[in-house]
């Protein structure tokens, strides 16, 4: 392997990479050295602990997942941004399970690399951009937010962790969840009726 030109950017990546192979949670400093062929002590330099790293990670995964996302639904609105945007979420997760676990998962980020990093802010434009589509306003697109986040993520760890062994494919639930959350977003409640305890 190659030792020479190792910077924070490679180490994340390999952590990255490593996260996806054997998940986030099994991920050490010396797992990281060993994939870039260096000693543990090299890796320092570069993040300075595994915290640190875990938190790259996460804003690595952010950036991917929100550029993913943006592609997708460039120029479409209501229903087909909706779909798009959901299919792209789906297809993150499945492919990068190790970095879409780290854009999920609560990581002490330092407050300098959060600051600079577009991931998690550009995520937040996208969704309530896409969402605005629908005609929301607040306190409204907050809740809708929350609901989309909560069905795409709960979907998807169902079915990473083998949670769906019913006959009909998880494919043609996804398809007529889309339909139902287009539905629901079309005919959202209208909050001024009072929020509830």
């Amino acid at each position: 392997m190659v030792r020479a030109g190792l910077t924070t950017e490679r180490v994340t990546i390999a952590g990255a990479e490593l996260a996806d192979d054997v998940g986030l949670d099994q991920v050490t400093m010396s797992q990281v050295a060993r994939r870039l062929g260096v000693k543990d002590a090299s890796l320092y330099t570069h993040v300075r602990s595994l915290e640190d790293l875990r938190g790259r990670i996460a804003l690595l995964a952010a950036d991917e997942k929100t550029i993913r996302i943006a592609e997708a639904t460039a120029g479409r609105a209501g229903k087909d941004a909706l779909i798009a945007f959901a299919n792209a979420w789906r297809e993150y997760a499945h492919e990068h399970p190790g970095r879409y676990t780290a854009t999920q998962t609560p990581i002490q980020i330092a407050p300098e690399l959060a600051a600079k990093a577009p991931g998690p802010r550009r995520a937040v434009e996208l969704t309530y951009g896409m969402l605005r589509g629908y005609g929301l306003a607040e306190p409204d697109l907050t809740d809708a937010v929350r609901l989309l986040r909560s069905t795409f993520h709960g979907f998807v760890a169902l079915e990473a962790a083998g949670g769906f062994a019913h006959e009909r494919s998880p494919q043609q639930s996804w398809i007529r969840a889309l339909d139902a959350l287009h539905t629901l977003l079309e005919h959202w409640p209208d909050s001024r009726a009072g929020d509830s305890p």
